[in-house]
């Protein structure tokens, strides 16, 4: 049985846990150990997962499978963005999944569950930035209707940049 629960400021420490496990996990070697470890370390802090959870504008979700947390997903309502035409768009700004709940439909789930709330939120779309090395990230988007729109040099360190596709989905 799976559940997909709001996530509060008490689940702080959790969201930061996910986060960084996950990140490793998917990005891991897409730069220095030092530098993937800072950049861990200071979005990931607890303190940091807390003070994104007092912004109204941000949804986070905690994904459930059985007794076991899988992952969580955040998006940002009303992002717009300079490459996007449309009004009133939400950002799909994490949809983590841990590597061993892999391959059990969960990340549909989570990302259908987000575009539900989009949309019942009156949006008209949700875009995200995608490392372009995770294959496994970006055919996932493109199966489920996201298509690439254009590209983003995601800051890892004041040194490293990760190049990453922007991607939208329109409804």
């Amino acid at each position: 049985m799976n559940a997909i629960v709001k996530a509060g400021e008490s689940d702080a420490k959790l969201l930061a846990e996910i986060g960084r496990q996950s990140f490793i996990e998917s990005h891991g070697n897409s730069a220095s150990a030092s530098d993937i470890n800072r950049y861990v370390n200071d979005t990931y802090s607890e303190e940091a997962i807390r003070a994104e959870l007092y912004v109204k504008k941000n949804l986070c979700h905690i994904l459930y499978h059985g007794e076991h947390c899988a992952g969580y997903s955040k998006i940002i309502l009303n992002a717009s963005h300079q490459n996007i035409d449309k009004p009133d768009v939400t950002k799909l700004d994490r949809l983590y999944l841990l590597k061993e709940f892999h391959g059990r439909g969960l990340g549909y789930e989570l990302l259908n569950f987000n575009i539900e709330l989009s949309v019942k939120n009156d949006q008209s779309g949700m875009w995200l930035f995608v490392w372009k090395e995770n294959h496994r990230a970006v055919s996932f988007y493109e199966r489920t209707g996201f298509r690439i729109i254009g590209s983003h040099d995601f800051r890892i360190s004041e040194t490293h940049t990760n190049p990453n596709h922007q991607m939208l989905r329109t409804y």
